[in-house]
């Protein structure tokens, strides 16, 4: 709480920020009082600065107070203190604050939801002077149950992605309109934002599962990344990719990160967990440790992807998947950040992310997902889809084992386009393909040993050429497609022990 008028520095707006800030009054002065508008802005363009100088403005034209609602404590703070530097007389209404003080002067209250929504209830607090309410992060529905505590208030919700948390309750059912600020591509071009290059790492995932919430459940997802494979993957991505730079790795599960965690100290590097479990006091610690060491590795579960601002991040590692575009703007965003010495950053991701919503960069209709957010959601690509593009490369070290090797190349699909077209059954090219397998085995081996060494550097490639041959024949479950490759396997190790 703050009792007293601020003394910080009041920030300067930016251009596209003034720009906004004039459509936002427009409808302030124009609509309803009861009109709720929603605005648009990526993360890192500043939004906070611009509904701190809407807050000023408003208190100062139109002698009314205002009322700005958060999911989160650390938001509370934040917003707070960006309001004090703009000279607002704030109170934060936490879990300690039972009644407005009498005769208060606050011109403006931060206020967590499920707090106020208790004391409204309860009718412990009472606004009465109230004109104009902003909503941060208003993609969450847990704001919804306040709203008809202020119907006749002017309604500003504010966010990076205009699309609901749930799915059965839209955002256009609640606001009238939206105002969309600048793109994120503009905001790089005009040097307000970094600019990031986005590595993606093909993954199968096939074993994950959606939960009621319409995300993948944290259950699957840890069977799939705390095993030796991803972790492996993980490690050999950051390595080529973010070695010796900050880095921050987003994980959907606290064993998962706590895997990571282990992986990347055995192999030496600097690196701390975070997640929600911890206590204040050493998330402090942690987070001061982030910021003060050079090419720090931080990997974390859920809490940073709002409130945290920490501009010296240089590498974004998505350790996850997720059908969340919000989710994926967010995590992408706290690479943003601009610094004298920062104008890029790099995106590394391990879900398929990019592939499924577009590149954090690229244009995207928002105004659309606004209005139709069925549409966009049943517009993204499919998990199967997205893995039916997927094209393996051996990597360099694998080449050199079968360097005596002529061809070591087979298209799935040719080859099938090939068999329907002379009638043979489908299961012939599987033959086609154990055939060239084999010979690539013995023709870099001199002992049966050496061979299926090769057999087992083989699966990777293997298991690729069996999943491009199942969307063929149209059969791609879990089951069948572990039988092949059982079966190949099999196959394989005996062509390869009949040649010696």
């Amino acid at each position: 709480m703050s009792t007293e008028p601020s003394t910080g520095t009041r920030k300067e707006l930016y251009e596209y920020q003034k720009e906004d800030l004039a459509q936002v009054f427009k409808r302030i002065d124009n609509c309803p009082d009861n009109y709720n508008l929603l605005y648009q802005l990526p993360t890192g363009g500043g939004k906070t600065v611009v509904f701190s100088e809407i807050v000023r403005k408003y208190i100062q034209e139109n002698k009314k107070r205002v009322l700005i609602l958060t999911h989160r404590i650390e938001l509370c703070n934040q917003t707070c203190n960006m309001l004090e530097g703009f000279g607002v007389n704030t109170m934060i209404i936490d879990s300690k604050v039972k009644k407005l003080p009498e005769n208060h002067n606050f011109d403006c209250f931060v206020a967590m939801v499920e707090t106020l929504n208790n004391r409204l209830n309860d009718k412990d607090i009472k606004f009465d002077d109230v004109g104009l309410v902003i909503v941060d992060e208003a993609h969450y529905n847990s704001f919804r149950k306040l709203f008809k505590f202020f119907e006749n208030c002017f309604m500003l919700g504010v966010t990076a992605t205009p699309l609901s948390s749930n799915i059965n309750l839209p955002m256009n059912e609640i606001y009238n309109e939206l105002i969309v600020g600048y793109p994120i591509s503009r905001l790089v071009d005009q040097g307000y934002l970094s600019k990031a290059t986005t590595y993606s790492y093909q993954v199968g995932l096939g074993t994950l599962k959606v939960g009621i919430n319409g995300d993948y459940t944290v259950k699957s997802s840890e069977m799939l990344y705390s095993n030796d494979l991803m972790q492996r993957k993980l490690l050999v991505a950051y390595e080529e990719r973010a070695k010796g730079r900050k880095t921050l790795i987003f994980n959907n599960g606290i064993n998962t990160s706590i895997q990571v965690y282990y992986t990347f100290k055995e192999a030496g590097y600097p690196i701390r967990h975070i997640d929600s479990k911890i206590n204040k006091s050493d998330r402090k610690a942690i987070l001061k440790w982030f910021k003060e060491t050079p090419g720090a590795i931080l990997t974390s579960v859920g809490i940073l992807t709002t409130g945290f601002d920490e501009p010296t991040i240089q590498s974004i590692v998505i350790n996850r998947a997720t059908k969340s575009p919000t989710l994926y703007y967010q995590m992408i965003g706290r690479g943003s950040r601009v610094l004298p010495s920062k104008k890029t950053f790099d995106v590394i991701d391990l879900g398929n992310n990019a592939a499924r919503f577009g590149l954090w960069e690229a244009e995207l209709d928002w105004q659309l997902v606004f209005r139709s957010p069925n549409f966009y959601l049943e517009s993204l690509m499919t998990d199967e889809d997205i893995e039916r593009q997927f094209v393996y490369k051996m990597p360099k070290d694998l080449l050199d084992k079968f360097s005596k090797s002529e061809d070591i190349d087979f298209d799935v699909y040719e080859e099938y386009d090939k068999i329907k077209e002379s009638g043979k059954r489908s299961a012939s090219l599987i033959d086609k393909s154990i055939e060239q397998h084999a010979r690539m085995c013995i023709e870099n081996s001199d002992e049966l040993i050496e061979a299926f060494a090769l057999v087992r550097a083989l699966t990777p490639d293997i298991v690729d050429r069996i999943r491009r041959y199942c969307y063929c024949i149209s059969n791609s479950t879990r089951n069948y497609k572990e039988w092949v490759l059982d079966d190949y396997t099999s196959r394989l190790r005996k062509a390869v022990t009949n040649h010696y």
